[in-house]
């Protein structure tokens, strides 16, 4: 009898459907087009929202030039280079934008599309999520990080600030001629039928592994994939990215909250000062950034080894970057 109940118990258990893990069956996620003013113009940026069940905290995430949304939640090999799907797991919600003028938000004339109307535009993505979440982050990586230091600085309406692949000392030895590989969108194969005016700009093809992955491995199926998906920068945020990072005075000099600076050392924003920020260890980072953020209470930092500027592609160093950003979330 005790025999037959035993049978009758695993059967049973056997049948029974397999709840799927909490972290997968937990997260929506929906694509969000927000209307925003960028300077004069209405304009429209697109986000993709994933919101974990019970979230209190929201990640705003901002690509860096050429790269869209998809920089955050990489395709390739699973989810291992999936920053937001790392943030997901781990209860925190993610919105990755598309930059105006790229990707699927609007793009209006490239003369506008500068650092101070792109953060103007994340400050109203940021004020739509507010009601929702009990503290909002905002971060990027390049370009989309001078966004987001310049939307900290000047609306003050985040919690914290994560900066990536991007520093105030910049190499520009190594930097000025990788910025030789880039060419108008108009006469890009790819990037032609946009119908962009000359202003905005994308890499030469075949281009992107020396100019942002070098050293670390030439994967086929992640390089074929960046070309695949590239996109497009304008020069404007290009220029003003210089002027409010780096030459004049630096946008960040107003952030008065924590902020997380996680940089790779084979970048071009890593050197020996002035020639890029000293990038030997964390503890050298903060020592090296943490003057640019004077009002910050505290600056905390991270460094990846062995890949190129787009570290999100690598998965060596994807366990300890993505952990690093969320115990210092969770700290704040």
């Amino acid at each position: 009898m005790r025999f037959r109940r035993l049978c009758a118990a695993v059967l049973l258990a056997a049948l029974l459907p397999v709840p799927a893990p909490a972290s997968a069956a937990a997260t929506t996620c929906e694509d969000v087009y927000t209307p925003v003013q960028f300077g004069l113009i209405r304009q429209t940026m697109y986000g993709r929202l994933c919101v974990p069940q019970g979230a209190k905290t929201v990640q705003v995430l901002v690509p860096g030039g050429t790269y869209t949304s998809g920089y955050w939640d990489i395709p390739v090999e699973g989810e291992t280079r999936s920053v937001t799907r790392a943030m997901n797991r781990a209860g925190i919600a993610t919105m990755a934008v598309d930059r105006i003028g790229s990707g699927k938000s609007t793009k209006p004339l490239s003369i506008l599309v500068d650092v101070p109307n792109q953060a103007e535009a994340v400050h109203q993505v940021i004020q739509k999520l507010r009601p929702r979440f009990a503290k909002v982050l905002v971060g990027g990586h390049s370009i989309g990080s001078a966004i987001a230091m310049a939307e900290a600085g000047r609306y003050r309406d985040v919690d914290g600030v994560l900066v990536t692949g991007m520093t105030h000392q910049w190499d520009y030895i190594r930097a000025v001629p990788a910025l030789t590989n880039l060419i108008p969108a108009l006469i890009d194969p790819k990037l032609s039928l946009r119908g962009l005016d000359v202003g905005y700009l994308t890499t030469a093809p075949g281009t992107r592994y020396d100019m942002f992955h070098a050293p670390g491995p030439n994967v086929p199926t992640v390089i074929d994939l960046d070309e695949a998906t590239k996109d497009v920068v304008s020069a404007g945020e290009f220029v003003t990215t210089a002027l409010m990072s780096n030459l004049v005075l630096p946008v960040s000099a107003l952030i008065d909250v924590p902020v997380m600076t996680v940089q790779t050392s084979a970048d071009y924003f890593c050197g020996t000062p002035p020639l890029g920020a000293d990038c030997s260890s964390a503890q050298a980072l903060v020592a090296s950034e943490k003057p640019f953020y004077p009002k910050a209470p505290r600056v905390d930092g991270f460094v990846v080894n062995g890949y190129g500027h787009v570290f999100n592609f690598d998965t060596k160093a994807a366990t300890g970057y993505h952990s690093a950003v969320i115990r210092w979330q969770r700290g704040l």
